[in-house]
């Protein structure tokens, strides 16, 4: 009689998919573990250099400080003693005055200097060179180098226009032409950076679609109007940002060629520096001026964003 024997059991290999979930947590931490440890000395560097001041910039706002004595709390009357100031309004005034005209400048020019570097088909590094020279030179060093350029008595600028036989201005001095002449300064020492890069952007444009634009006839203002800023138009969209955010901290030429005292010319920037420095000592009305700035600036970036992502979509 035959005994009939029980079919060999046939084991199923586990399922990796089917680890525990502390097992397969503690694999992706082994897998990301050097990944974590690069970003350790970028996240200590963010949070030594940009966070912990940001926080504690906030909270100075809402002392007294001068750095030497003891500092107290006095809430919110850091911003209202910036509300009562005449000089608030007026520094808000100049820096919106001296955005717009910078943006004037230094947001078209570089545009149309680029496109003219672009053509050209001899001496192009000699000329780019030429263009970004400005942004290798220290600020203050440009800076100096106007002064002589402004100097009302043996400056360049009257010398040139007294040989002309046409009358000489008093430049940063006058009411007038004080401001208009720091955005001089600025213009010229920064449109070499957005020149550069509209220059990549636009060597970044097929040559096809210029050759079906001359093709169909277009006219040079028809290939720039319908073919190079619409090619441009994110480049455009971001430089007229960072361009708007710097322009509205400006310091430098207001500072070293007016002073802080002179009401045609300070700026913000410069209203936070006199409030710390020169007049009040206090480093919180100071901080309560620069987060103002932070929050002004802030929510023009949100709406700015907001509006450019709306028409693209």
């Amino acid at each position: 009689m035959a005994v009939l024997s029980a079919p060999a059991r046939t084991e199923t290999p586990p399922d990796p998919r089917k680890r525990p979930r502390s097992g397969r947590l503690r694999r992706a931490i082994g897998d990301n573990l050097l990944a974590y440890a690069f970003m350790a000395g970028g996240l200590v560097c963010f949070a030594l250099f940009s966070w912990y001041p940001l926080v504690r910039g906030i909270i100075l706002s809402f002392q007294q400080d001068n750095f030497v004595t003891d500092p107290y709390w006095v809430g919110t009357e850091n911003y209202v003693a910036l509300f009562e100031d005449p000089l608030f309004w007026t520094a808000w005034r100049n820096t919106l005055v001296f955005t717009g005209f910078a943006l004037v400048f230094g947001y078209l020019v570089p545009l149309f200097l680029a496109i003219l570097l672009n053509e050209l088909r001899h001496l192009k590094g000699f000329f780019r060179v030429a263009v970004y020279l400005p942004v290798m030179l220290p600020p203050i060093v440009v800076v100096l180098l106007w002064r002589y350029f402004y100097d009302p008595g043996n400056g360049l600028f009257n010398t040139v226009l007294s040989a002309a036989g046409l009358p000489t201005s008093q430049w940063t001095q006058s009411p007038s032409t004080a401001l208009f002449s720091l955005v001089l300064v600025s213009t010229w020492a920064n449109l070499g950076g957005a020149t550069l890069m509209y220059l990549a952007g636009l060597q970044g444009i097929p040559g096809e679609l210029y050759e079906a634009a001359e093709l169909d006839g277009a006219s040079l203002w028809q290939r720039l109007r319908h073919v190079t800023i619409p090619q441009l138009r994110f480049l455009m969209l971001v430089l007229l940002l960072l361009q708007v955010i710097a322009t509205m901290q400006v310091f430098i030429e207001p500072y070293q060629l007016t002073g802080t005292t002179n009401p045609d010319t300070i700026t913000v920037m410069v209203l936070i520096y006199r409030y710390a420095f020169t007049v009040n000592n206090d480093f919180g009305l100071a901080a309560a001026m620069s987060v103002t700035l932070f929050v002004v600036l802030g929510a023009f970036s949100a709406v700015y964003l907001r509006l450019t992502r709306s028409q693209e979509s």
